[in-house]
């Protein structure tokens, strides 16, 4: 049960940076910029990117303030991505 869980914690926080990156990227502004506009670090925000860190929601709902999104477009869009069945447990 373990296994499964480290496997796809792996892959939702993957798919979790993918989409704030896709984000920040159409906003044109630089890690720099967003991560002082929302008070996180640099390095916080660029790990996340890499799939590195899982967010606390209270951080992912911060990056959506800085990203103009609502926390639910993120949520929709890794629900589409890794699907309904998706699951950390057996």
């Amino acid at each position: 049960m373990q296994e499964i869980y480290l496997k796809n914690k792996k892959i939702f926080q993957k798919e979790i940076g993918q989409i704030v990156k896709k984000h920040r990227l159409k906003t044109g502004k630089s890690i720099s910029l967003l991560s002082a506009e929302i008070g996180m670090t640099k390095s916080m925000w660029a790990d996340l990117e890499k799939g590195i860190k899982d967010p606390q929601l209270s951080t992912l709902w911060r990056i959506c303030e800085g990203l103009e999104l609502n926390i639910s477009e993120i949520l929709k869009e890794l629900e589409d991505i890794l699907g309904r069945n998706f699951t950390f447990t057996e």
